[in-house]
C-alpha cells in the first residue's frame, strides 16, 4: 500500500510539476506577448515620429519653393516688358530729332500694337463693352444718362475704362455709362 501511496504522491507531484511548468510557460508566453506588443508599439511610435518629421520637412520645403516661385513668377513677363521699354526709349530719343509729327505718330502706334500683342500672348484680352447690354457681372456703371434712342436703353452708351480678362477670368470690370 505504501507503494500505491508513493505512486499516487509521485503522480501528484509530477502533476503539480507539469501544472507549474505549464503555468510558467503561459506566464512566459504572456510576457513574450507583452514584450512583442511593447516592441510593436515602439516600432509604430518610431515610424510615426519619422513620418511626422518627414511631413514637417515637406511642409518647410513646400513653403520655401512657393516663396522662390513668387519671387520669380513674373520674370518672363518682365523680360518681355523690358523689350517694350527699350522701344519706348528709342522712340523718345528719335522724337527729339524728328521733324515730322506723322513719323513720331507712326512709331508710337507701332509700339502700342507691339504692347497689345505682347499682352494678348500672355493671356490678356480686352472686354467689348460699348453698345453691349449692361451686365453687372462684367460692367461697372459709373453713370446713367437718358438714352439718345429707345434701342440704347439698358445698353452701355460709353466706355470710360476698358475691362480686361486674363485667361478668361475677369481681372478688371469695364466702367461704363448706361442709357436709361
Amino acid at each position: 500500500m505504501e507503494n500505491t501511496v508513493d505512486k499516487e504522491e509521485t503522480q501528484e507531484e509530477i502533476k503539480d510539476q507539469v501544472e507549474a511548468s505549464q503555468e510558467q510557460t503561459e506566464k512566459e508566453e504572456e510576457l513574450s506577448v507583452e514584450e512583442k506588443l511593447l516592441k510593436q508599439n515602439e516600432d509604430l511610435n518610431d515610424k510615426y515620429l519619422r513620418l511626422m518629421a518627414d511631413f514637417e520637412n515637406y511642409k518647410r520645403n513646400a513653403i520655401k519653393d512657393k516663396m522662390e516661385l513668387a519671387k520669380t513668377a513674373n520674370k518672363d513677363f518682365m523680360l518681355t516688358i523690358i523689350s517694350l521699354l527699350d522701344d519706348f526709349e528709342r522712340g523718345m530719343t528719335n522724337m527729339n530729332d524728328a521733324a515730322e509729327v506723322a513719323a513720331v505718330k507712326e512709331g508710337v502706334e507701332l509700339i502700342y500694337k507691339k504692347f497689345i500683342d505682347t499682352l494678348s500672348a500672355k493671356g490678356l484680352k480686352q472686354m467689348e463693352a460699348k453698345s453691349q447690354d449692361f451686365d453687372a457681372d462684367l460692367h461697372e456703371a459709373i453713370a446713367k444718362i437718358p438714352a439718345p434712342s429707345d434701342d440704347l436703353k439698358g445698353k452701355n452708351i460709353d466706355e470710360v475704362e476698358k475691362g480686361y480678362y486674363l485667361n478668361d477670368v475677369i481681372i478688371r470690370h469695364a466702367k461704363v455709362v448706361v442709357g436709361q
